[in-house]
């Protein structure tokens, strides 16, 4: 039955290599590498949110924000070409989580009963005033109308629910984001030990008529898998872990999801390959590549 339904569904890739959420120009990078890394469909139209290349100059804080005139910019272009577009389903190749903030809010306006299955390690509820002013780590909670008001101010439909939140792959939590959730009333596991069971997440999702996926690549356990921010031991975030899910695992969650309910919306972010990134400035320093 979702086979016959999705082909009858505009589909479009949205290219969306924000850097400036995540305060790492290498999402810029890999952004623009995992477009080609995902599998080739001519029929579904590659579509670019304008950002602004890396300059290495530092970004200011503006009202709890870094730079925060950046970040709502991407925002207002993605959802300028997404009502141009007007796509049914959306596959967002980011850049840093920021990115599914515009995709999810239009889809929420065009589809009722929608679910959000957030894959990550970290929960994305901060707030401007728990003192990490990178965006990534504010979009879910803004998503439900909390993490930062310029963000969810940004948004044109309702906002999401605490009961339409799946998190799936979550690691511990600071103390500020462990009462944020208790808070709003999200209901949450911390999967450090184990998993969320395939029971759960196909309960979750009977509930809802259509899907939204976010998948932060740092889900994935770093001593594994190296294009991720835990990594680079020189990052430290805001002090949080990576994540400690196998990609075979991973394939296996993503199997279920989008066999088993109508997934509208697909997020692909964080994903940081600082090697290939450093091969690429090695060449660029280069006369003989660049004159």
């Amino acid at each position: 039955m979702w086979e016959v339904m999705n082909r009858q569904k505009k589909t479009i890739r949205l290219l969306y290599p924000d850097y400036v959420s995540g305060g790492l120009e290498t999402y810029y990078f890999g952004a623009n590498l995992l477009q080609h890394i995902l599998p080739a469909n001519d029929r579904q139209k590659l579509v670019k949110v304008q950002i602004a290349e890396p300059d290495d100059r530092e970004k200011e804080v503006k009202n709890g924000i870094s730079a925060e005139d950046e970040v709502l910019d991407g925002i207002r272009d993605a959802q300028d070409k997404l009502a141009a577009e007007k796509p049914d389903r959306i596959i967002t190749i980011g850049g840093n989580c920021m990115v599914s903030l515009a995709p999810f809010d239009y889809l929420h306006g065009i589809y009722d009963n929608v679910g959000i299955i957030w894959i990550d390690a970290h929960p994305d509820v901060s707030t401007v005033n728990d003192g990490y002013p990178n965006a990534h780590a504010m979009v879910l909670g803004s998503l439900m109308g909390y993490g930062a008001a310029q963000l969810s101010g940004q948004m044109k439909n309702q906002k999401f629910k605490p009961d339409e939140i799946l998190y799936v792959g979550l690691q511990g939590l600071h103390d500020y984001q462990e009462k944020f959730l208790n808070n709003v009333g999200v209901v949450y596991k911390v999967q450090g030990e184990s998993f969320i069971s395939d029971d759960e997440i196909r309960e979750f999702m009977k509930r809802f008529d259509h899907v939204l996926v976010h998948l932060d690549i740092d889900v994935l356990d770093e001593h594994f898998f190296h294009s991720t921010y835990f990594a680079d031991p020189e990052l430290v975030g805001d002090g949080a872990g990576g994540g400690k899910m196998t990609m075979k695992k991973l394939a296996g969650v993503l199997k279920l999801i989008t066999e088993k309910s109508d997934v509208v919306g697909l997020t692909v972010a964080e994903y940081l390959p600082f090697d290939e990134y450093g091969l690429h400035k090695m060449f660029a320093g280069i006369s003989l590549f660049t004159e």
